[in-house]
């Protein structure tokens, strides 16, 4: 089979099949493409998808590398690439699968940027609980910050998805997997005093988004990251200053509290626990510190 069939035939399966992200689709795509540009150069002729070796894998590795291209970017690429051959495997494409002997490089971990406790505190108190927009800011950061949802899955939430008696709010995230994560009373409380006022901030267009923006239709995770910049630049010094560090946030404030980290991982919507772990940096800290203090030989 052609390249180009073949690509067309497995970006098709990741949309429909899948149920990838259009992003993750948009991601596989350019990457794919970039491989197909390289293949070019080693292929005169029609590209057919069982002509294809490892050692094509490799040389566009190789150019990746000499492109200056980050470690995440690449795995991210060569990740792509094993997706697509292990597609052509199953339908019976190829008889052997070419990038199975590729490995893929280890990316460096950087430790998440978080908040202090006391900055989270001088954040929440910077809104004026007169005024709808403040309320609606202060729901959504109360919210990300108590439940460490992601951004889009807080933007996604309907009027009816917090449940108020159970301290319950249902939230869909990647790959539209349900989770269901446990609310604060704060955060239910800025939620409740939103909603009173929701229908101030502008004409609803669209009744059933929790989260409206001022021209009233769904709050868009652009005008959220603006918001949340803004307001965390006027209270704290972490080099990140996004929705995304209010969920680093949460998941490092549990830890180092005690909670366990199979409960973290749960709400934080992890497929594994290895994801959760780098977390675990300030609760070893803590650790440290108690052993120090206790410890008669520390």
């Amino acid at each position: 089979m052609d390249f180009s069939e073949a690509l067309n035939d497995f970006l098709g399966f990741c949309e429909t099949e899948k149920n990838y992200s259009p992003k993750t689709v948009e991601t596989y795509r350019i990457a794919l493409s970039q491989f197909f540009d390289s293949l070019k150069d080693s292929y005169d002729e029609k590209i057919e998808i069982e002509n294809i070796k490892a050692q094509d894998i490799r040389l566009f590795l190789g150019q990746l590398h000499d492109s200056k291209y980050s470690k995440k970017t690449i795995k991210l690429k060569i990740s792509a690439i094993k997706s697509l051959f292990k597609f052509c495997t199953k339908k019976n494409l190829i008889d052997k699968n070419p990038a199975s002997l590729i490995l893929t490089p280890k990316t460096d971990k950087k430790l998440p940027s978080f908040m202090l406790e006391k900055e989270v505190t001088a954040l929440m108190d910077i809104f004026d609980k007169t005024k709808p927009i403040d309320c609606r800011n202060l729901a959504l950061i109360e919210l990300l910050y108590s439940s460490g949802l992601r951004i889009s899955e807080a933007l996604q939430l309907n009027v009816n998805d917090i449940n108020n008696s159970q301290h319950i709010v249902k939230v869909k995230g990647k790959g539209n997997k349900e989770r269901i994560v446990p609310v604060g009373s704060k955060a239910l409380e800025a939620v409740k005093q939103y909603k009173s006022v929701r229908s101030e901030i502008g004409k609803i267009l669209d009744p059933d988004a929790l989260f409206l923006s001022r021209k009233g239709n769904r709050m868009t995770s652009v005008e959220a990251y603006r918001m949340v910049h803004k307001y965390m630049s006027l209270v704290t010094d972490t080099k990140q200053k996004s929705p995304h560090v209010l969920r680093h946030t949460f998941a490092t404030h549990l830890l180092d509290e005690g909670a366990d980290i199979q409960s973290v991982s749960e709400m934080l919507g992890h497929s594994s626990l290895s994801t959760t772990q780098i977390y675990t940096h300030v609760s070893i800290e803590r650790l440290k510190e108690t052993y120090k203090k206790s410890h008669p030989k520390a």
